[in-house]
Parts: structure tokens; C-alpha cells; sequence
């Protein structure tokens, strides 16, 4: 017999072994052996009679819980074993909340704790009620962009998407008594940071880990910031790539827009939001990296997760709506649906790792394909000449007046503002423009 998840063997019994008891009784419980050495020996203790008597008396005054409490002797020598059983409701030793995590007693603090006594309890974190908020504080906004996606999947009938706000709410399960719960301000509330902090998304895009050239802040209620994220990754941070068929030239985004979908939803609606980060979307010239925090479910591991491709949802509430708007198109799918887009795409299949952190997803982007050359003493023919594109006026204006804002540019240039600021994105990553100073005062530097 070894040490295990289950099992700690102790030489001699100190009274500060009942933070072990609580941790067992609050994981899986298991087995705490007094008498034996790291290597499983029998060494023995000499007052096997008397702590017979006093560790259950101990365990149940400080614990509060019953544990058994069994005498063996090996070879003339005693030791003891204490079983602890499993308890369905938290166990606390003198205020502390200890937990056995594999091998080693852990004890829980700020998040991790919450967690915990959630779910002892039943509970989940976006269903814990909120006070001093009403429907009245949400975004009708919100609630009707909700009504319209709902009508559109066809999971709502149109007399319950017909409904007062204050209906739909309640229906949706989003009440608890008087109160609205955790999940109705993050879905409907336009400032969901006012409750919970880090409640929004970060994209980023990096020349090296500790390189960022810029970067954007996603804020709102979620299915905004589902769609505002996407949006942005679509538009300004992924670069589609050339490839051919025969003479056909082909343009295709290096992640399917289905697998980003997808992963981006996951990320929301597992994310531990006890921990106050926000989701983080980290965009390299080579790979694209999504990190949420959080954390599997206790009896979960990660290749269980990878082979089930199923978990329940972290948070349940968030997730239901999102089932319901059209966002998440089946239940415990998402992992599938990721890969599958990948491979109908032809693109590296994605990378997933759970850490003591949070939960990774990783695309690795496709090896560029060069256009194919022109074979000598082809006859090429002159192009028609063609307006000049966004980038190359933006490099322009800037050539010639360096102190120009973005909004000067896109003036002058008759373009829209966010063409401009997608435009200039582009040519900083591509490292063709420079910024020099602060936002307010600095310049522009145009690069060969």
C-alpha cells in the first residue's frame, strides 16, 4: 500500500493533523495512518490506548464530525488508522477550510474558496443573487437584442419573447426571491465590471511574449462582447492567407471562424468569474492563443475532458441563455465543434491545456503559401491602374505630417474612422508605421 489521494501516513500523532481529517472529509475522504513511515513502515506509537480515546473526541469537538478510529499491531507494534468519510456540507477547522488535492493538504483561500463553498452548497457563482440591482438597472438594449436572437433559433415561442422585460427575466431563471442573480448583470447589464470585476475580454497582439504592439479591451454585456471580440479578431487582428488552386487564388483566415466562435463562447461561459481577469486573446504573427480562468471540475481531468469532449457548464445560468440566444448551438459539443472546423478548413488542429491558472486553447496558424512565379519569357500584362488603397494614403498623410490623429487621416482621406484604425493596426504589426510618445502629443514615424 502507498501514499495516495486517499491515504497519509503519519509517524506519530500531533493535534495539527485534524487540518488532514478536515481536508479528506471535505474531497473524497480517505485514510490518515499514525505509525507509519514515509516509506509505509511500521515504527509504531507508544500511546496507541490513549489516543484511541481522545482523537474521535478531538475530531468531534473541533471537526464536528464522526470518524473511525481502528487499532492494528504488526510485529509488537501498534498503530492507528483513521477513516474519514466524505461529507456532503464544508467542514472547517477552527474557521480554516483545508481540501486533499492529490496527494498534498491544501488550504483554501480568496476564489478557490468560494468555489468551494458553492459548490458544498449546490450553488453555482453566476447564481448567487445580487442586492440593490432590478430589472429596471439592466439594458433594455440588451434584452431586445436577446428577444431578436432568441426569435431567430426558434428556442423561445413568440408569446414568451413577447413578454414584459420583467417576465422574461423571471422565466429565464434569473431571480432568486427579489433579488437578480450574478448572471442577469452579466448578460443584460451594460457595465457588468460594476458587479464583477474583470468581466470583460482582452486581445492583444505580440511581436514576442513581452513585445505588444496593441491591443483592444472588450467591454459590455456578453453576447456584445462575443460579438465585438469576434468582430475585432475578424477584422483587425487575423491576416487571411494566399493559397491557390490551379491559377485560382484563394484567401482563407488562418482560424475558422466557427472554431474561433466557439472557442470564445467556451472561454465566457466556463470562466471562473471569482477570480476578477478578464479572458485574454493573445495574437501572434504564427498562432493565436485564448485563456480562461478557471478551473475542471473536481473529479474531472484533462484528457477525460479532451475524450468526453463534455463538461457541465460553470456557470449553468450564463450558459442557458447563451443556449437559448443561438450562441452555444448544443450542449458538452464545444471541443468537437472545434476541431471539426479546423479540419474541414484544412488548418493544424487546435491545442488545449488546463493549468493551475485556467484553461487554454491554442491555434496554430498555417505555413504561408507563396504565389506561384511567372515562368520566364511569359508575357506579363500592365495592370489597370487602380485607386489607392487605405494603407498606402494612411502612410502618406502620415510621411508628410507625422502629427496627424488617426480622425485627421481618415478626414483627409474621405475613409471611415475604424477603416483607418484597422488600416494603421495592420501596418504597425506589419512594421511599416510607428508610434513615438503618448497617445496625446507623440508622433507618427513612417518605416521602410
Amino acid at each position: 500500500m502507498k501514499e495516495s489521494q486517499n491515504t497519509e501516513w503519519k509517524q506519530s500523532w500531533r493535534d495539527e493533523y485534524l487540518r488532514w481529517i478536515c481536508g479528506f472529509a471535505n474531497a473524497e475522504g480517505g485514510t490518515l495512518v499514525i505509525g507509519k513511515n514515509d516509506q509505509g513502515e511500521v515504527v509504531g506509537i507508544a500511546n496507541a490506548a490513549r489516543l484511541l480515546e481522545d482523537i474521535p473526541n478531538k475530531v468531534r469537538d473541533i471537526l464536528g464530525i464522526v470518524v473511525a478510529v481502528n487499532l492494528h499491531s504488526q510485529a509488537g507494534l501498534d498503530w492507528l488508522e483513521i477513516e474519514v468519510d466524505p461529507y456532503p456540507s464544508p467542514i472547517s477547522y477552527k474557521g480554516e477550510y483545508h481540501l486533499r488535492s492529490g496527494s498534498t493538504k491544501q488550504e483554501l483561500k480568496g476564489a478557490a474558496l468560494d468555489r468551494f463553498l458553492l459548490r458544498k452548497l449546490g450553488r453555482h457563482w453566476d447564481g448567487v443573487p445580487v442586492p440593490h440591482v432590478g430589472v429596471k438597472d439592466l439594458d433594455p438594449a440588451a434584452i431586445q437584442a436577446f428577444r431578436t436572437l432568441a426569435a431567430q433559433s426558434g428556442r423561445l415561442s413568440a408569446a414568451f419573447v413577447a413578454d414584459s422585460d420583467a417576465l422574461l427575466i423571471e422565466k429565464l431563471h434569473l431571480l432568486e426571491g427579489p433579488y437578480l442573480k450574478r448572471a442577469a448583470t452579466l448578460l443584460f447589464h451594460a457595465d457588468p465590471e460594476k458587479f464583477t470585476t474583470g468581466a470583460c475580454v482582452k486581445i492583444g497582439f505580440f511581436r514576442t511574449d513581452s513585445d505588444l504592439l496593441f491591443h483592444d479591451v472588450v467591454q459590455g454585456d456578453l453576447v456584445t462582447q462575443v460579438e465585438k471580440a469576434l468582430d475585432l479578431l475578424l477584422t483587425k487582428y487575423l491576416r487571411a492567407g494566399i493559397s491557390y488552386q490551379g491559377s485560382q487564388r484563394l484567401e482563407r483566415l488562418p482560424v475558422p471562424e466557427a472554431a474561433l466562435r466557439e472557442a470564445l463562447i467556451n472561454a465566457i461561459a466556463h470562466k471562473d468569474y471569482a477570480a476578477c481577469i478578464p479572458v485574454q486573446i493573445s495574437v501572434y504573427d504564427d498562432k493565436l492563443m485564448l485563456w480562461n480562468p478557471g478551473q475542471l471540475p473536481p473529479d474531472w481531468s484533462l484528457d477525460r475532458l479532451l475524450a468526453k469532449h463534455a463538461s457541465q457548464p460553470a456557470n449553468p445560468d450564463v450558459a442557458n441563455v447563451l443556449f437559448v440566444a443561438g450562441k452555444i448551438e448544443s450542449w458538452g459539443r464545444g471541443i468537437d465543434l472545434i476541431r471539426n472546423a479546423c479540419k474541414a478548413q484544412g488548418t493544424p488542429a487546435p491545442r488545449f491545456e488546463c493549468d493551475s491558472t485556467g484553461f487554454w486553447v491554442e491555434f496554430a496558424f498555417p505555413e504561408v503559401v507563396e504565389p506561384p512565379k511567372t515562368p520566364v519569357g511569359t508575357l506579363v500584362k500592365t495592370p489597370v491602374k487602380v485607386p489607392v488603397k487605405t494603407p498606402a494614403e494612411i502612410l502618406r498623410c502620415l510621411a508628410a505630417n507625422p502629427s496627424m490623429t488617426l480622425a485627421e487621416v481618415a478626414a483627409k482621406i474621405e475613409k471611415s474612422l475604424s477603416a483607418v484604425e484597422r488600416a494603421s493596426a495592420r501596418l504597425v504589426k506589419d512594421g511599416k508605421l510607428k508610434h513615438v510618445g503618448p497617445q496625446k502629443g507623440g508622433h507618427w514615424e513612417v518605416l521602410k
